[in-house]
């Protein structure tokens, strides 16, 4: 019986980088913005423009500022207004995670969300790895009937957390997928994949895009023109590695 085939997740912080990621063979986005603050919901129109122009699965990452997984009830009533607007313009899935004050899963809320997106998929993002017990919490993870959790074992990066990444993949079973993320590239994915048992990887290969401006303001030193985006060599490469 042959393994099953690896999925390749990108983490794309624009329209653009969600096409190049489909373009170099990714499985499915993870559409936000704001990558270097870990990410937050990206804009209606991101939403709207991705979900038109893509041909494969995208889910929206709903997360209303940077920082900690503990929300307010008005942060809360946004999340529920985001995920509102996904369902309506037939997303694949939302990226969904909350935390109470001592480190547990926020169930009340997070129960809410799952509601709210109704027959959306659901993957739990990295709150996760931030709980204070993770054996327990994906325990309750695993009753609010996500499909999968996003991990990188609590660590800086997959690699560093593979051994706990497997010892979590073997507590799942097969009542919900652990997606290994964080650090990954072509260069480390099949080890992270073997190491952890995780048949879902989640990267964002990325790279830096220069300013076409032949203008730029010295005073401005804390605003670099360049910014981020998927590159579709990197996600060709990470396709090609874990097949």
């Amino acid at each position: 019986m042959s393994a099953p085939r690896r999925v390749l997740e990108i983490a794309s912080n624009s329209v653009a980088s969600a096409l190049a990621a489909q373009q170099g063979g990714a499985d499915r986005i993870e559409l936000f913005d704001n990558l270097a603050e870990g990410g937050t919901t990206p804009s209606q129109g991101s939403i709207a423009v991705a979900r038109e122009r893509l041909q494969i699965p995208l889910f929206v990452l709903i997360r209303p500022r940077p920082g900690d997984f503990l929300y307010t009830a008005l942060e809360a009533e946004i999340m529920l207004r985001d995920i509102a607007y996904c369902r309506a313009l037939g997303c694949d899935g939302v990226v969904i995670g909350a935390l109470d004050a001592d480190g547990g899963i926020d169930m009340a809320l997070c129960r809410e969300l799952v509601s709210a997106a109704g027959p959306l998929g659901i993957t739990f993002h990295r709150a996760f790895d931030a709980a204070r017990d993770l054996p327990a919490a994906l325990e309750q993870i695993v009753t609010l009937g996500c499909q999968r959790i996003l991990s990188s074992g609590g660590q800086a990066s997959a690699l560093a957390g593979a051994d706990v990444l497997a010892a979590l993949v073997a507590q799942a079973g097969n009542r919900i997928s652990l997606m290994a993320g964080a650090g990954i590239t072509a260069a480390n994915a099949v080890e992270v994949a073997e190491r952890s048992g995780c048949t879902e990887l989640h990267a964002s290969a990325k790279t830096t895009q220069p300013s076409a401006m032949r203008h730029h303001n010295p005073a401005l030193m804390g605003l670099s023109p360049d910014w981020t985006a998927t590159d579709v060599a990197q996600v060709n490469a990470l396709r090609a590695a874990l097949d």
